[in-house]
């Protein structure tokens, strides 16, 4: 007598590449390849966070007294911020190397062709964005607390203090990869390395804004680097916060209204090729 054996097939629940779920375990899962790219890329911890460290230091040592003795405040209040921007932008340049790299090896390319969510790449490179800024925050802050620096306004101030730098830094990051799927990754090092050095050189984060001329304090001012370091000063240590805070907004916002579009079609068009 022959016999018959039964066998269970659990049914399998396929989830179509377009749904949110998957757009949610595609990014998360690229969101990983990417941390762990940046967490053995040289170059990336060091633009993020030995050289702005270094920074910070020189600048405490070379202008810190003066600045003390000129305005009557720490100079760490306004260098502290500044070097967090500063950090948040160079770490910008080093992904922006690192897409190009991908574009150029056909990384990009082969992502596009397996059975992902299209949005999940460049989702991923967001929130990676944000998680690097984040963390570089925190490291750069916490050597800034070793030199002196001090939140003065209570815990829900620091708190708002961490994530300046990350709006500021996303919207950059926007730009960045605006570029960087566009353009050669000479042009991208040079033109943002330039921008990020004139941002910080006349910002209130590096001198007071009685120091500079007349005739420029305004651009100096209202320039984005500015109003987010005067910003995360108030948080950190008093005075003024609604005005620098609400141009901080626009500025970021701004720059990822302008920028988010050309960066979604380069990159989909770069992921083509």
């Amino acid at each position: 007598m022959a016999t018959l054996e039964r066998t269970d097939i659990a049914d399998t629940i396929v989830v179509p590449e377009s749904s949110i779920p998957a757009l949610l375990r595609h990014t998360w899962i690229q969101t990983q390849r990417l941390l762990l790219r940046w967490v053995r890329d040289p170059i990336t911890l060091l633009e993020t966070l030995i050289v702005p460290c270094l920074l910070l230091l020189m600048l405490d040592i070379v202008v810190g007294s003066q600045i003390q003795k000129f305005s009557g405040h720490s100079a760490l209040y306004g260098s502290t911020p500044m070097v967090t921007l500063v950090g948040a932008l160079s770490g910008t340049v080093a992904s922006g190397i690192m897409l190009g790299r991908e574009r150029e090896a056909g990384i990009l390319a082969r992502f596009w062709v397996l059975p992902v969510h299209r949005a999940s790449g460049l989702a991923a490179r967001i929130l990676a964005e944000g998680c690097r800024i984040f963390c570089g925050t925190v490291v750069i802050i916490l050597f800034g607390m070793a030199l002196g620096f001090r939140f003065r306004e209570g815990p829900l101030a620091a708190f708002a203090f961490l994530w300046i730098p990350v709006l500021f830094g996303l919207a950059f990051a926007t730009m960045v990869t605006a570029i960087a799927v566009f353009t050669a990754k000479s042009t991208l090092v040079e033109g943002v390395a330039l921008l990020s050095s004139l941002l910080m050189f006349f910002s209130t984060g590096f001198v007071p804004i009685a120091a500079y001329p007349k005739w420029i304090s305004p651009v100096v001012q209202h320039q984005p680097m500015s109003v987010a370091v005067d910003t995360m000063r108030a948080l950190a240590e008093g005075g003024p916060l609604a005005g620098p805070l609400l141009k901080t907004v626009a500025w970021s916002v701004g720059l990822i209204v302008v920028f988010a579009v050309p960066a979604a079609w380069g990159y989909r068009r770069a992921s083509r090729k």
